[in-house]
């Protein structure tokens, strides 16, 4: 599933082609991806323009020019393309919407992405926690204190803070040298400390290199990320340790698969050494 970075590097690759641009028409081939369902979302689009378009979460918000708006969420499968009109429309393709003189086409093979109309409510959802680019170590400490679930599944809870997934979840955990089965509210200030440096220094990192591929993901531009080369445990399960030269383990917590060094995140220890925190600047 596309997280910040991908979601960020899309919005980063689109917003030149389509703010502040007219959408002269829609095509909608699924009326099933869009929500609420009763709504005539080529009506409420045709004519409009594009006024700004920015991420909230792993969310590709967009306002019109008569403060309406709506996002796009990609779900796992989710593409979302900037085309010229007499490029070929891949099969999947659920929406094209026709701009001045390129198309904005959203393609989900797996269906679980969509279109999510807001009109004109704008307040921000109260389901999605805050930002983690621009949290705190004392708000994520808060926020942490109060559950007792594993580290690693609290922070993929996108009421506790949002855009965080299984990939980026794993490598921050790393980084800070946490090992992600620790109960959440008994990290220390310094862990937490450590922690939402390497939340921050991470998801910068990858959002400099266009995200990771490993499967479907591309930007605007049809473009691959890089950062999957950077990863230091996601996917490299019975790899070597790029710090200790250990084994890269794999367990499954809270359904989704979990990847971490024993060595460098002890279960009881206190945290990684600065020199490897203050490592993810040289990514």
């Amino acid at each position: 599933m596309p997280e910040l970075p991908e979601v960020q590097t899309v919005v980063d690759t689109i917003s030149p082609f389509v703010t502040g641009k007219r959408i002269k028409n829609i095509d909608l081939f699924r009326d099933d991806i869009v929500t609420p369902i009763d709504i005539d979302l080529p009506q409420l689009l045709r004519g409009r323009t594009i006024k700004k378009i920015w991420r909230r979460a792993k969310r590709i918000m967009f306002e019109l020019d008569n403060a309406n708006s709506f996002y796009i969420h990609l779900g796992m499968s989710g593409q979302l393309k900037i085309a010229s009109a007499d490029k070929p429309i891949i099969k999947h393709t659920h929406l094209i919407i026709h701009l001045d003189k390129q198309q904005l086409r959203f393609r989900d093979p797996r269906r679980f992405g969509g279109v999510f109309w807001l009109g004109h409510n704008h307040a921000d959802d109260p389901n999605l926690g805050p930002e983690p680019l621009d949290i705190s170590a004392p708000e994520l400490q808060t926020r942490l204190s109060k559950t007792r679930r594993a580290i690693k599944v609290a922070l993929m809870d996108q009421s506790l803070i949002a855009g965080l997934g299984n990939i980026y979840a794993d490598e921050a955990l790393f980084d800070s040298g946490i090992d992600p089965r620790r109960p959440a509210n008994k990290l220390s200030p310094e862990q937490i400390k450590k922690l939402t440096h390497s939340i921050k220094a991470v998801l910068r990192a990858a959002i400099e290199h266009r995200g990771s591929t490993l499967r479907d993901y591309t930007d605007a531009k049809g473009r691959k990320g890089k950062f999957q080369k950077q990863h230091r445990v996601y996917h490299r399960t019975g790899q070597a340790c790029v710090t200790c030269g250990g084994k890269i383990q794999k367990i499954i917590l809270g359904g989704r698969s979990t990847h971490f060094c024993k060595k460098c995140q002890p279960r009881h220890g206190a945290g990684p050494s600065p020199a490897r925190n203050s490592s993810t600047k040289s990514v």
